[in-house]
Order: C-alpha cells, then sequence, then structure tokens
C-alpha cells in the first residue's frame, strides 16, 4: 500500500462536468492523478497556469479535515473514516457561488451551513488520534501569518488554525489576486462556470486524499456519508 507524506480529508465533486472543468481549470485531475489541460476562457488578465499556480497542487477540493501527519497507519485511518461515514448523514446546501476571499477566488456555499460546519468539526475531533503533532517548523510557520489568540489555540490543539468556530468551508480556484486582477478573473470564470455548478449542493462523500513526495495530492478513496 504506497504510503504518502500527509492525508486530509475533503469534499471533491462526483464525476461530471463540474469536477471535470475546475479539475481542468487548475490543471490538476487529483482523481486521475494526471495534468489536465486549462481551458481557453476570454478576458483573464493573466494565464491560467498563472492564476492556479498556489491551488493546482491540492487538486479541486473543500477541506473538512486539513493535512496532516499520520501517526500509526494508513489502514487504521481508512477503517475510522469508513466507520464514520457510516454513521453521518449527507449534508445538503443550496448551492455555490463565486466569492472573492481576501485576495483569492473561491466557490462558496449559500444556504443553512449550521450541518455542514457541525460535521466538519466533528471529523477533526473523530480523526484527530490519527494526527502526528505539528512540527515546530511548521508551527511557527502558521504563526508567522498572523493568528488570533483564538486561532493559535485552536492550532495547538487541532493543528489547524481554522477548525471549528473558525472554520469557512470553501473550494478554492485562484491564488492571490490584485484586486483587479480578481474582479476580472470572476468577470471571465462566472458565465463558465455557473451554467456547472450543483444545485442543490449535496456532500454525500468523505474523499481521503493523499498528498505524494512532489508535493500533488491524490484522491483515495470515496467514503459514502450513509447515516
Amino acid at each position: 500500500m504506497e504510503e504518502f507524506k500527509r492525508y486530509a480529508v475533503y469534499y471533491a465533486p462526483p464525476p461530471g462536468e463540474f469536477g471535470t472543468f475546475c479539475a481542468r481549470w487548475l490543471g490538476w485531475d487529483a482523481a486521475a492523478g494526471v495534468e489536465r489541460t486549462h481551458p481557453d476562457i476570454d478576458g483573464l488578465p493573466r494565464p491560467v497556469q498563472d492564476i492556479t499556480a498556489t491551488p493546482r497542487k491540492y487538486g479541486f477540493h473543500g477541506t473538512l479535515k486539513p493535512p496532516f501527519r499520520l501517526t500509526g497507519t494508513r489502514a487504521a485511518l481508512e477503517a475510522d473514516l469508513e466507520t464514520f461515514a457510516a454513521r453521518h448523514a449527507p449534508v445538503t446546501l443550496d448551492g455555490l457561488t463565486l466569492t472573492r476571499i481576501g485576495s483569492f477566488l473561491a466557490l462558496t456555499p449559500t444556504g443553512d451551513l449550521a450541518a455542514l460546519e457541525t460535521l466538519a468539526g466533528e471529523i477533526v475531533t473523530a480523526l484527530d488520534p490519527h494526527r502526528a503533532p505539528l512540527a515546530d517548523a511548521d508551527m511557527a510557520r502558521r504563526r508567522a501569518a498572523g493568528l488570533t489568540e483564538r486561532q493559535d489555540a485552536l492550532l495547538r490543539q487541532w493543528g489547524y488554525p481554522y477548525v471549528m468556530e473558525e472554520f469557512r468551508f470553501h473550494l478554492t480556484l485562484t491564488g492571490k489576486l490584485a484586486e483587479t486582477e480578481a474582479e476580472a478573473v470572476k468577470a471571465a470564470l462566472n458565465p463558465v462556470l455557473t451554467p456547472l455548478l450543483p444545485v442543490p449542493f449535496d456532500i454525500r462523500e468523505l474523499c481521503l486524499f493523499g498528498e505524494a513526495e512532489d508535493g500533488r495530492f491524490h484522491l483515495l478513496h470515496r467514503y459514502t456519508l450513509s447515516g
């Protein structure tokens, strides 16, 4: 069984036009483990490969449990994730919308987010025994970005500062952009992407991802939420 540097639990869209387009947009198909040709979209201020360079290696996803180094075995992690998914119900939201979050663009969910936030918090808690403690260098790198007191406490407890009440589900589409660039990308991408967005937006599976030695993330397995 191949081992990876880190593991994460993400939402990834099921096979279909939406997921195919977003994999092409980023240039990396995490499910197939291959690079994809970027789409041709008029009106972009820079080439797609530049706009998407930062999020490319992760594949198109929404984080539920952030990447972590494994303590114990992958088989034990997979067994607990399978058990968790069997006990929890799918989450349905109204849809997705293209949003500027600070300096990057992402898809964010619309509707009542309470069930999604609860699910994410329970995933973080349930799988934490499989997470190795953060190295000092990783802790320092996170703190260098500037954290609130609460975020620092979450970092120490869960290995990541943006969990629990700090969690904001999103599907990243770009790296950092200047404000004018972000608005131009949004204007160019919206008419192409909006017809592909799922309505409603369902999270019916938990996806285990692994980070390979080259830093690319791969979708390893889908676990159906069937509780």
